[in-house]
């Protein structure tokens, strides 16, 4: 017996029934400690342990879940459930998990399990360009260190899919990878992600079809589509595409138009997409019209402060009318246009903000409908508090002396639209996003807080160039601050790094080139005396030009040509007949000095001109809030420069003088060149034009109209027209060698300042479509339509195309308004806050420079600093 008691199968026997017990009683402990955690009862935390993949501090995740040791909480129960919830609405983890890792009475240890989502390393985009890709990512999100989540992957595939397929490529295709980035010990740390996109062609429709209608034809209905377009060939201007947005757009702009013609009950029964191929597809629209329906009576419910008969001025309806329910709706409150004449705006420009009209269809009788126009008045409103934010650099008065809303004044739309277009054409703010914040609104009162949002932007400008031109290297200097601040010029604090906020304009100019050197200065202020809205302006030029031989390119500085120069004038806001009307007076001298000079100018090697001159104008503004891209609006002056009329007063016999012009250039003809006769002859051509010359006598008038029209969304059609005239008090004087008109090329001045004009005409050389000395008639006709590509604040860009003709003439014998060079082409625009205005144009000039000569054809032009 003992020897078998101490065999070893005994022992295994003993081990093994030992193993099995402590498995049951383990079995036994785990359940009963499951029964505990299933019975809710409250514990108290021992310690709190975290585990899994993630790289986050284990001490910072523990204080993120608020638990701490010793709190007493319900496992389970709400406040791990709390805390669980908060983890997953970080969108940092795919797991997240609580485990009780041991139970000593009402004692336990927590461990939270979590895992971390992967982050993104790398995005590679396939299929389409580079431009492309960076509204992708930037639209998604995806940059490094984004967590990638299905709902990522998920968004970005749908965001592309469905920009493809609102563009017209129904069919695109998008696929999207993830690939681990591993470290060096191969665990992940990162995905790089790869898009393939697969566009495939856009596609067409073709053709439209329309089933029920009887009282519009296919034609209108297909054109009231702004959308959707069908296959033209013909048409260039609107591509033809499917979207599904855009059909729905459509599919409300076909309605709208059968309201607009009576057909107040019609509508589309059924559409049907036709999938021809996977470039074509066709529709087809089932439309029930209804009968056509006429405008009954029509009553104003509820009107005190305007009668019936102001109200149905206002409303231009009548009855018997056709019934147009968009008419109706825009007489009631056009949405399209904040400054439209209905009703609305005549009750809220005279205060009553609150006021409330519903047009009411109250009876239908036959094809007839009457109407009610309900009108809840309200209180009047009035402005309590009006403030500005968002001014860093510009000064508060130079703002608030623009706002035409005041504390205590009552609410107008008006004066709040207008606002917004004063300080929009300050040029101190991106006008595209000024921003008016009703704050405050109480209709018990009747009051309201008014604050307008501003964001500013650059508002000086630099302009240095180089280049060769004229024979030689000319380089240019130009500095332009726009919102500067005269008053601190002392003030070495305001230097950050120029004084600025008081929104005066300082420009200073300086060119030079191996013959000749400008300077210029120019101070404007405007607000003279900080009270009314009268502008100042002042300016001073000085120009050194030397003889300048352009075949051996040898600078005489012995023989030169002065010219100084400056200006005072003022200009002032009117009232009647509207306050967009401006007075304009000016006051200029120019001096011309010739030392040993000979130019084709004067006849005269040596001598001195002067030119004073009045000038006076009136000028009309109220393009829309943008000066860079105004959207509608219009732009009126009209100018008039003025010298004395020295041959009325002076006592010289200029019909005397001009005969003997006559003959000594008789003499120069008829006589042996050399001889006594021919230079004395010169001589006295020189002295009659140094008398003719010492003062300018002439008159120059000037017209320029611009209108702009909106044709759709930001699609801008600019008209515009101009004239002038350079005339002579005195016909035997004649009129001078100066301030005359050269039409042709890109518009941009010359640099001998010696008042000419130059007239942009694009598709030409420049100044090829005048006489080498100037005409004294211009006139120029151009249409222009504009696209922009961004109004962003660093830069305003936009493309155009145009079509203008114009021409100068030699007296009002040759003027004929008809006889012009015509030209089109397209162009390009950038606006950027520190250098102004830049652009190039290709215009095609359809007739030739010179009569006999083939069509001038291409030219290009480069535009700096100068906007048309």
């Amino acid at each position: 017996m003992n020897n078998l008691n101490n065999s070893p199968l005994l022992h295994l026997q003993q081990k093994f029934y030992c193993i099995f017990l402590i498995a049951i009683l383990s079995v036994f402990n785990l359940t009963a400690q499951q029964k505990e955690l299933d019975s809710g009862k409250k514990y108290t935390i021992n310690s709190i342990k975290v585990t899994g993949a993630q790289n986050f501090n284990e001490q910072t995740v523990i204080a993120f879940t608020g638990l701490k040791k010793g709190d007493r909480i319900y496992i389970p129960g709400e406040k791990l459930s709390a805390v669980t919830k908060k983890l997953w609405e970080q969108n940092l983890f795919s797991d997240i998990a609580f485990y009780v890792t041991k139970i000593e009475g009402d004692v336990a240890d927590l461990e939270l399990y979590i895992v971390e989502l992967p982050k993104l390393n790398e995005v590679t985009i396939e299929g389409i360009r580079k431009g492309k890709q960076k509204d992708i990512l930037k639209e998604n999100d995806l940059k490094p260190g984004v967590k990638v989540t299905k709902n990522l992957i998920t968004t970005t595939k749908n965001y592309i899919t469905n920009k493809y397929k609102d563009d017209g490529f129904l069919n695109t295709q998008v696929i999207i990878s993830t690939t681990p980035k591993l470290d060096s010990t191969g665990a992940e740390i990162a995905k790089d992600m790869k898009i393939s996109i697969d566009r495939g062609k856009r596609v067409k429709v073709s053709p439209i079809i329309f089933e029920g209608n009887k009282q519009l034809s296919n034609g209108k209905l297909r054109n009231s589509m702004k959308n959707v377009k069908r296959k033209n060939l013909l048409r260039f201007w609107k591509r033809s595409k499917y979207s599904e947005s855009g059909f729905e757009e459509d599919k409300a702009s076909l309605i709208k138009k059968y309201k607009a013609n009576g057909y107040r009950d019609a509508r589309i029964t059924d559409d049907t997409l036709i999938t021809k191929n996977n470039k074509t597809v066709s529709l087809k629209l089932n439309i029930e019209e209804g009968k056509k329906y006429y405008f009954g009576d029509i009553r104003f419910i509820g009107n005190s402060v305007y009668t019936d008969n102001v109200l149905r001025q206002v409303l231009g309806i009548k009855r018997g009318e056709a019934y147009n329910g968009v008419l109706l709706q825009e007489r009631i409150a056009d949405v399209s246009d904040p400054e439209a004449q209905d009703l609305t705006n005549l009750y809220q420009n005279n205060g009553y903000l609150f006021s409330a009209i519903n047009p009411v269809e109250v009876a239908v009788r036959q094809d007839t409908i009457d109407f009610e126009i309900r009108i809840k008045e309200g209180k009047i409103a009035y402005f309590d508090h009006v403030t500005v934010v968002g001014n860093d650099k510009t000064n508060d008065h130079v703002i608030y002396r623009e706002l035409r809303t005041r504390p205590g004044q009552k609410y107008s739309k008006r004066n709040l639209v207008r606002t917004i277009r004063e300080l929009g054409q300050l040029g101190f703010f991106d006008p595209e996003q000024l921003t008016p914040n009703f704050k405050n609104v109480d209709p018990n009162n009747g009051t309201l807080d008014m604050e307008y949002s501003v964001v500013e932007k650059g508002a000086s400008q630099i302009e240095l160039q180089g280049g060769y031109g004229g024979g030689g290297f000319v380089g240019t200097l130009g500095l332009s601050f726009n919102n500067f601040s005269l008053r601190n010029i002392f003030n070495g604090e305001a230097y950050k790094p120029l004084p600025m906020g008081d929104g005066q304009k300082l420009a200073i100019r300086a060119q030079a080139s191996s013959y000749y050197q400008t300077y210029s200065l120019s101070l404007t202020e405007p607000w003279l005396g900080g009270k009314k809205p009268i502008q100042l302006s002042t300016s001073f030029s000085h120009t050194i030009q030397y003889q300048y031989n352009f075949s051996s390119r040898e600078v005489d500085k012995d023989q030169r040509f002065l010219i100084t120069g400056g200006s005072i004038g003022l200009a002032k806001r009117l009232k009647w007949p509207d306050d967009y009307f401006t007075l304009s007076q000016a006051v200029s001298f120019q001096h011309y000095n010739l030392k040993n000079y000979s130019t084709r100018l004067f006849t005269f090697p040596n001598g001195f001109s002067n030119n004073f001159a009045y000038t006076f104008g009136i000028s009309r503004n109220n393009t829309a809030t943008n000066p860079i891209y105004p959207m509608s609006g219009s732009e009126f002056s009209l100018t008039a420069k003025l010298t004395l009329p020295y041959s009325a007063f002076n006592g010289v016999d200029y019909k005397s003088l001009a005969q003997e012009y006559l003959d000594a250039e008789e003499d120069i003809r008829t006589e042996p060149q050399g001889s006594i006769e021919s230079v004395n002859a010169s001589q006295r051509i020189s002295e009659i034009d140094q008398e003719r010359f010492k003062w300018l006598e002439y008159y120059k008038i000037k017209f320029k109209g611009t209108w702009y029209t909106r044709i759709f969304d930001k699609l801008v059609l600019r008209t515009n027209t101009e004239f002038g005239y350079l005339g002579a008090y005195n016909n035997s004087r004649g009129i001078p060698p100066f301030e005359r008109f050269f039409v042709g090329g890109d518009g941009l001045g010359s640099t001998s300042l010696d008042g000419r004009e130059v007239v942009q005409l694009r598709g030409y050389p420049n100044r090829s479509l005048s006489s080498q000395d100037g005409d004294n008639i211009y006139n120029k006709f151009s249409l222009e339509m504009r696209y922009p590509i961004s109004l962003a604040q660093l830069a305003s860009i936009y493309v155009l195309a145009f079509a203008e003709g114009g021409g100068s003439y030699d007296g009002f014998r040759d003027y004929n308004p008809f006889s012009v060079k015509r030209s089109a082409g397209a162009g390009l625009r950038i606006f950027m806050p520190a250098f102004g205005l830049l652009g190039i144009d290709f215009g095609y000039g359809f007739d030739s420079v010179v009569p006999g000569t083939p069509k001038n054809g291409w030219e290009t032009h480069f535009i700096i600093g100068q906007q048309f």
